[in-house]
């Protein structure tokens, strides 16, 4: 009786590893993933900046233009996860961009109105995560009800 018990719950163990771990090559190769499903990206920290606006419609213009500019970055596969931090500290957000190169994202991060007025500053390093990430676009379109952009 012992025997059948070990058989059942090895074979069922086996089959619940099996199928989840079914490898994909066609989609590892769309999203530019190695062997272990990760991929260079470049993380941002978005920080303060020497110019923080005072006048609240002007700010308030400020982000909208920032937002905009994320959704455009975002809508061409280059900035894959962005958003703020929650705790009114120096570090005000994260960028995850889609490059592999400090300088090709220094490059993108410069065409943000915010760091353009000084309001941010960044900060960039190059990081290694899920390839999956890349994804993260197209799942968010089917989740969101209300867009943050106005």
């Amino acid at each position: 009786m012992l025997l059948v018990v070990a058989c059942s719950y090895n074979s069922f163990a086996q089959t619940k590893k099996d199928s989840s771990s079914v490898y994909d090559a066609a989609l590892a190769k769309r999203l530019g993933a190695d062997d272990y499903g990760m991929k260079k990206y470049v993380m941002v920290f978005l920080k303060e900046g020497p110019n923080r606006l005072k006048d609240s419609v002007a700010r308030e213009q400020l982000q909208n233009a920032h937002l905009k500019n994320i959704f455009k970055l975002a809508a061409e596969g280059k900035l894959i996860v962005a958003g703020p931090f929650l705790d009114n500290q120096e570090i005000k957000g994260i960028f995850i961009f889609n490059v592999s190169t400090i300088e090709e994202a220094k490059q993108l991060s410069d065409t943000d109105p915010a760091v353009k007025a000084g309001s941010l500053i960044m900060e960039l390093h190059p990081w290694y995560g899920s390839a999956a990430l890349v994804e993260t676009l197209e799942i968010h379109n089917k989740i969101q009800k209300k867009n943050i952009v106005n």
